[in-house]
């Protein structure tokens, strides 16, 4: 077997071409820790720089054969594992715009969803106020609300005065104003607890 420890970085990556393995070992002893550390002070996370070096590490051998390396071989791997670092950093930042934008997606859903609940039981706390209102009182709101007419024309539809009409819009509106307050404060309450 031969003994590589003493053979330059050339002469390692000579053999590692030639598909020596432990040629490969010998340059992953001799620059693991230092990889390591200078990935570690970059991302500051030690899965990361682990990941990072041992990515590198298996591209390398992977990639053995295709090797051209026109610096020298410790500038060819701190230059590779800087731009794994720059890559690593960008998929990061990739990621937060993307959950940023999911989130705030997510939020604006909630939000719409919670103004359709808050709509579907304001309507419904003004159809049961309505529909408790006294017969003549529910059809001048209604006439007035609904149907958009004026009070010279409900109180013409109805055979009443138009004083009448007002006193009939203005009880009705205090109901449900009323209701609607309570509503409010329901809401409010369910917030705040």
């Amino acid at each position: 077997m031969l003994d590589v420890k003493n053979f330059t970085d050339v002469q390692l990556l000579n053999l590692i071409k030639a598909d020596h393995e432990a040629a490969f070992k010998e340059l992953y002893c001799r620059y693991w820790k230092h990889l390591y550390a200078f990935a570690y002070n970059r991302v500051r996370s030690r899965e990361v720089a682990e990941e990072i070096v041992q990515d590198f590490l298996t591209h390398f051998w992977l990639n053995r054969h295709k090797l051209n390396i026109q610096t020298s071989f410790e500038g060819y791997v701190y230059t590779s594992i800087k731009n794994l670092v720059l890559n690593y950093f960008a998929r990061e930042a990739r990621k937060s715009q993307l959950l940023e934008k999911v989130s705030m997606n997510i939020s604006a859903l909630d939000n719409s969803t919670e103004e359709l609940i808050m709509l579907h039981e304001l309507r419904s706390v003004i159809t049961r106020e309505v529909s408790q209102l006294p017969v003549k009182c529910r059809s001048v709101f209604e006439l007035s609300r609904l149907e958009n007419k004026s009070n010279k024309e409900i109180a013409q539809t109805l055979g009443i005065s138009e004083k009448t009409v007002e006193g009939h819009l203005s009880k009705a509106i205090k109901r449900l104003r009323l209701s609607l307050n309570m509503l409010v404060l329901t809401v409010m309450a369910a917030f705040i607890f």
